[in-house]
């Protein structure tokens, strides 16, 4: 996707406006899907994540591979999170696992309280749509589909009354309230990610996911990006866990732990 050439530029004081006006704005999310089906699910409170001997093998030509190995872990609801490590150590394998993604070969996870070894893949993704958020290193935006249109969608589908006025909230919030009728390949990169924010935060999620959030953009796009995220997450109270080479962005985070070899150091 090519870009217009412009650089989007946030002022000095535009995120910490952005979360004074979220903070007014609460739309009702009224027509969400029930998740009474998953009532029944082993309940483990305050934390926002948990895994047990998480570990997820696959098959290939040279024999059977771990990507990731008996993974333990912990979150806090409210809590930031940073996973480091190099490529190929298995950390964007093991956020689809905590996400619900992707299932695992063996262990268990849970996600808000809820024991996704109990769910099957339709009960993950109804679990997804409630309670998760996510931000790409890729942006993921839908190229056919306007600004206003890729926030609306997780709106839609978990059947909100009126998804096109949250979903111009959300952008408003993010300073794109000019730019809503703007497909992906004419906004800048700082822009497209700012639309990728808003959709992943519109629904309220409980946790949000941010691969490489700031891996496409340059240094003091990315910074504002980073600033914005975690501005989100101590505002909205929603547990935010990343995975990321930058050092000095998982420091920002209360707590990180190195991966290596499919395992957590």
């Amino acid at each position: 996707i090519r870009t217009t050439g412009f650089e989007v530029a946030l002022p000095r004081e535009g995120s910490q406006n952005m979360i004074s006006t979220m903070n007014k704005r609460r739309p009702d999310l009224g027509g969400e899907k029930s998740m009474a089906d998953l009532s029944v699910a082993p309940v483990v409170p305050v934390q926002a994540l948990e895994t047990r001997g998480l570990t997820k093998k696959v098959t290939s030509p040279e024999g059977e591979l771990t990507i990731v190995d008996d993974v333990n872990l912990r979150v806090g609801a409210g809590d930031s999170f940073a996973i480091v490590g190099a490529s190929g150590a298995g950390k964007s394998t093991l956020l689809a696992l905590l996400a619900g993604l992707d299932a695992p070969s063996a262990g268990e996870i849970w996600l808000d309280g809820i024991a996704m070894s109990n769910l099957d893949e339709d009960g993950r993704a109804a679990l997804r749509a409630k309670r998760v958020g996510f931000v790409f290193q890729s942006f993921h935006l839908i190229a056919s589909l306007t600004a206003l249109e890729n926030v609306m969608l997780p709106l839609e589908l978990a059947g909100h009354e009126r998804p096109a006025a949250a979903a111009a909230a959300a952008l408003e919030d993010m300073g794109l309230a000019a730019r809503q009728r703007h497909y992906p390949r004419q906004l800048s990169g700082g822009e497209r990610q700012r639309v990728a924010i808003a959709r992943a935060f519109v629904t309220r999620p409980a946790v949000l996911f941010a691969d490489e959030p700031t891996g496409n953009l340059d240094t003091a796009t990315g910074a504002q990006i980073a600033d914005l995220l975690f501005e989100l997450n101590a505002a909205r109270g929603t547990t935010l866990v990343l995975v990321t080479h930058d050092r000095l962005l998982a420091e920002r985070c209360a707590s990180q732990r190195e991966m290596a070899g499919g395992r957590l150091k």
